[in-house]
């Protein structure tokens, strides 16, 4: 045993990394395809120096199964030792009954088959008894989550194999919409901010965010109170940061592109209906709005905020509009007073704005809420009123591009935390982001939705989302919620229930082609330097020939 600190540091540092060999664990003594197999365990091999979620590999006669433990257990030939314990404090007798009276089981999970070919496929058999089971290489992790490139983006590392890395790929994963969840302090937005610097890093689309917290666009704090660098420093000309707020910009150093502001003459009625549960706003009341809109036109929300006698008499004797309604929406209508980004002259339309620079530009955006990210009305009125405007622009440019062979708009993923709100049952088939969530990116636009409640959103909604990135969840409903349709639930379940409260989360679905657990990749200086593109940047043609230029503070 060496005595040398440098020497032993070296030699612990060796002991954690990934196993270069194969090293044999137990055997296959039963099993099925649903319930997974049932490994004993060979009697070198510790309970302990297993764990729920680390890969293990099946050498079968024909194929090799890539698998997942699920469980650990442990059995006794002799149901008589757990009455009646052996005395182990006989070295002999310990090793006696180790491995053969007493003996460790595995449930694993098949996840994969590589077949004689090399090819990977889904699992539709199982091996034959007493088939050797050995733990996983990084080999065979590499093979199957493949290597990084273009299109593959790393994440992290799996579990117990932190020297390999655990590719997404990005082209699949913004095929449909994706999930972050995790219960609150798991490291949500971190993951998230992961993801959509792959996103951007690797040009497959653009990005929109709903920054109710501030969290990506030029700084964020980590939960030891530091500074770490938000996506606009990692990006720079490929990011633009909008702001609701500038006085809260400015306080936090943050450095924006230009300020958005809506007009009252903006709002439609359609805007205040998904306001219904945030802000009160009833049915009746909604329908007042409709029919003051046919009334007054575009400048209805500014004359009902402004309403004399007179026009209440008046709107009491040429509508249908009770005295009670009107004045319960003019009381909710006045909380608009308080917003100061909405305004009754505005330079340019903000939507028409974002668009531009999504779709003409090339850039992504992040919309920081500033001090408005802590009224959920707030957040969502602007989500919901920019994201039907856009989408309806991205339904036109596409139809317009199937029907004239016109360039599409890239691809873009919207994203928006407190998803459960904008996607409950009760309002899902009415926004706009539960039409996106069903298209399956039928227009280009899919969502990346946050949230720690995927109980409360729709389960139409649940069963499109195609990769779910989460964390620990500890409500059952929220587990169900999350493995609902996806293959192997019931063993995924224990894997889910058992992540580290920070710094692990499992990935199911489109994006990777089997569920795994991973130590997501740290977000340091080593992540930014990994980022960095010596390549300039292209020119936009598109952009060079609207010869619109940027706005100004």
């Amino acid at each position: 045993m060496t005595s040398n600190p440098k020497e032993l540091a070296n030699l612990l540092n060796q002991t954690r990394s990934a196993p270069l060999v194969e090293q044999e664990l137990g055997v296959v003594v039963g099993g099925s395809i649903s319930k997974g197999l049932v490994v004993r365990l060979n009697h070198h091999t510790s309970p302990e120096s297993l764990a729920v979620g680390r890969y293990v590999v099946v050498q079968g006669d024909l194929k090799r199964y890539f698998c997942m433990i699920s469980d650990i257990t442990l059995e006794s030939t002799n149901p008589g030792i757990q009455a009646d314990p052996p005395d182990i404090t006989d070295d002999f007798l310990k090793q006696v009954y180790s491995g053969t009276m007493a003996y460790g089981k595995a449930t694993v999970t098949p996840m994969l088959v590589i077949d004689e070919n090399d090819q990977i496929g889904p699992v539709k058999s199982i091996p034959s008894h007493f088939t050797k089971v050995t733990t996983a290489t990084q080999q065979d992790v590499s093979r199957v989550f493949g290597e990084e490139s273009s299109t593959n983006f790393f994440v992290g590392s799996p579990l117990e194999l932190l020297e390999t890395q655990i590719n997404l790929d990005l082209k699949r994963l913004i095929e449909r919409s994706i999930g972050v969840f995790g219960k609150s302090g798991t490291g949500k937005s971190f993951l998230t901010r992961l993801v959509l610097a792959g996103i951007i890093h690797r040009g497959v689309g653009q990005t929109l965010i709903f920054d109710m917290h501030n969290d990506y666009g030029w700084q964020a704090t980590s939960e030891g109170a530091a500074s770490v660098k938000g996506l606009k420093q990692l990006f720079m000309d490929k990011v633009a940061v909008l702001t609701l707020d500038n006085d809260s910009a400015v306080k936090r150093n943050a450095k924006i592109d230009y300020v958005v502001q809506i007009g009252y003459h903006e709002i439609e009625p359609e805007d205040i209906a998904l306001l219904k549960n945030a802000m009160g706003f009833t049915d009746t009341m909604v329908d007042a709005a409709n029919t003051l809109a046919r009334l007054w036109g575009k400048n209805w929300v500014q004359r009902a905020l402004n309403a004399s006698a007179e026009d209440v008499e008046m709107i009491s004797e040429k509508t249908n509009i009770h005295t009670g309604t009107f004045d319960g929406l003019q009381r909710r209508l006045q909380r608009f007073l308080k917003w100061h980004f909405l305004s009754e002259a505005v330079v340019e339309n903000s939507a028409e704005r974002i668009l531009h620079t999504i779709v003409d530009e090339q850039r992504s955006v992040v919309l920081e809420f500033g001090r408005y990210g802590n009224e959920l009305g707030a957040y969502m009125f602007v989500a919901n009123f920019l994201t039907r405007r856009i989408h309806n622009a991205y339904v036109d440019k596409i139809e317009k591009a199937l029907g004239d062979g016109s360039p599409k708009p890239p691809n873009l993923v919207i994203t928006i935390e407190e998803a459960h709100k904008f996607l409950e049952p009760q309002v899902a088939r009415q926004t706009t982001f539960g039409v996106i969530a069903r298209e399956l990116r039928k227009y280009n636009v899919t969502l990346l939705v946050v949230d720690q409640r995927p109980s409360a959103i729709d389960d139409e909604v649940m069963s499109q989302i195609g990769t779910r990135i989460t964390a620990l969840l500890d409500n059952e409903r929220d587990i169900a919620a999350v493995l609902n349709g996806v293959s192997g639930a019931a063993s995924l379940r224990e894997v889910l229930a058992r992540l580290e409260t920070k710094q692990q989360a499992i990935i199911m679905g489109h994006a990777v082609p089997m569920p795994v657990v991973i130590k997501p990749r740290t977000y340091d200086e080593a992540f930014y330097s990994s980022l960095v593109d010596a390549r300039p940047r292209a020119a936009n043609p598109v952009a060079a020939l609207s010869g619109r230029p940027r706005a100004q503070l």
